[in-house]
């Protein structure tokens, strides 16, 4: 059992909602992994949108499904997470989220904690009672460690009858290792 990895917790937290999900997002593509884990654990019908801001990253995520038979069950979007009403308008039942650079990528893109909170409260508006949502952070860097604070003061705002947030980290690594953040919703959302 790997525990030590934040990605691989997020996905084992979230493969069994996956069996009866009809739609789900990879809010952050990124190399694609977390893109081909979703289409790999859902139904042959289900949708899997794979939103990135950059072009290298969507590429790779293509090359990456297509050579595992995939594709075609994804969309690929070129656009900030943080404008996802203007594609979904249904409700989803899964969200990811893996926060900061792409790996190999230039590491002055990144992603911003002013677009991430506005693309999480958006994900969660779309949330299917009884969805999961994921979200990967990366205090280990100066940008990674803002966008990770400003991620937990957010959800720690959430009202608890309508989300059950936890947060999971390694307790004895040192560099300050990635935190993963699963939110559930448990109602709808009232004004």
């Amino acid at each position: 059992m790997a525990v030590a990895n934040a990605v691989l917790m997020a996905h084992r937290l979230m493969r069994p909602k996956l069996r009866a999900a009809s739609l789900v997002v990879d809010a952050t593509a990124g190399n694609g992994r977390d893109t081909l884990f979703l289409a790999e654990n859902t139904a042959h019908t289900a949708v899997v949108w794979a939103f990135d801001i950059q072009q290298q990253a969507l590429t790779k995520t293509k090359q990456l499904l297509t050579k595992q038979l995939l594709i075609d069950k994804v969309r690929l979007v070129l656009d900030s997470h943080a404008n996802i009403l203007s594609y979904l308008h249904q409700p989803v039942d899964a969200v990811m989220f893996n926060l900061g650079y792409l790996p190999g990528g230039d590491r002055q893109i990144n992603t911003c904690p002013d677009t991430t909170i506005k693309a999480i409260t958006h994900s969660l508006q779309l949330l299917a009672v009884g969805g999961l949502m994921t979200i990967a952070a990366y205090p280990g860097y100066e940008h990674g460690r803002q966008e990770c604070q400003s991620v937990q003061e957010y959800l720690a705002s959430l009202k608890q009858e309508t989300f059950a947030i936890a947060c999971w980290s390694m307790v004895n690594q040192r560099n300050n290792p990635p935190v993963l953040y699963i939110i559930e919703k448990m109602k709808e959302l009232t004004d």
